[in-house]
């Protein structure tokens, strides 16, 4: 469980989060989402001890981030970032990553830090690019190698910044029906998108930013009902029923 309570950060002298409070249950999943700028990032950096809070308190499962020590905190909750850089590191190196939080120095990897690296590889269909480096991969690819890292992290929380970038339509969906299987396994999952009606689909709530604020937090009906998108967006959100299940359109208001 995550529990946000009036927090605020920001960067060197400029607050940029103010006064946030919010709470995510185990086994869901929550998207914020806002228009750029909106402190959606600062939010998830500061709710993992990587901005300090300037007010309030943030506990992840009972670790309370801002005292606890670094790799309790990446014991608690993995995190993948908006950007990041591909070098000459292999894939399978890379994955590996996601055990530091689980080694002493000089990091010396386990057999089963091996065995979990490589069941992340196969979930994120990577496995036969283990030796393969990361500068020779597409963007898509070396996506869900950083989405393997992060799920070797084994963490009972996982927050992703914009986890579904350059993935194609058909990896966007197997992306988020990853989330609900980590979701339905008991994992508590916060995601930042851009993408509203991949947040509507996916999301059991969503919180929606304003400038550095929470302005409406609920179920995905109780978002699109309200006019919240309209106003920060400028465009109308429509539900079809189909065959398949709900899905979501855009009208322009």
């Amino acid at each position: 469980m995550i529990k946000m309570e009036n927090v605020s950060s920001g960067y060197r002298k400029k607050e940029v989060l103010h006064k946030v409070s919010l709470s995510v249950e185990d086994g869901k999943i929550v998207t914020i989402i806002g228009r750029n700028g909106c402190g959606k990032s600062t939010l998830i950096k500061t709710m993992l001890g990587f901005i300090p809070m300037t007010q309030g308190s943030v506990q992840l499962n009972g670790v309370s981030v801002g005292n606890a020590a670094p790799q309790k905190v990446a014991q608690t909750a993995a995190y993948l970032p908006q950007l990041h850089q591909n070098g000459d590191i292999s894939v399978g190196r890379l994955v590996l990553h996601g055990r530091f939080p689980y080694l002493s120095y000089p990091r010396n990897y386990r057999k089963e830090d091996k065995e979990i690296a490589h069941k992340a590889m196969e979930r994120m269909g990577i496995a036969g690019l283990s030796q393969v480096p990361l500068g020779e991969l597409s963007g898509g690819m070396s996506q869900k190698a950083y989405i393997a890292m992060a799920l070797a992290q084994e963490t009972p929380i996982i927050v992703m910044d914009e986890p579904t970038t350059f993935l194609d339509i058909g990896e966007q969906l197997k992306f988020m029906r990853l989330c609900r299987e980590l979701a339905a396994g008991g994992k508590t999952v916060v995601l930042v998108l851009h993408d509203i009606a991949s947040a509507l689909s996916v999301s059991d709530q969503i919180a929606v930013m304003q400038e550095g604020r929470i302005v409406r937090f609920g179920t995905p009906q109780e978002i699109l009902e309200s006019d919240v998108l309209q106003k920060l967006y400028g465009v109308c959100v429509r539900a079809i029923e189909t065959q398949s299940g709900v899905q979501y359109y855009y009208e322009r208001s």
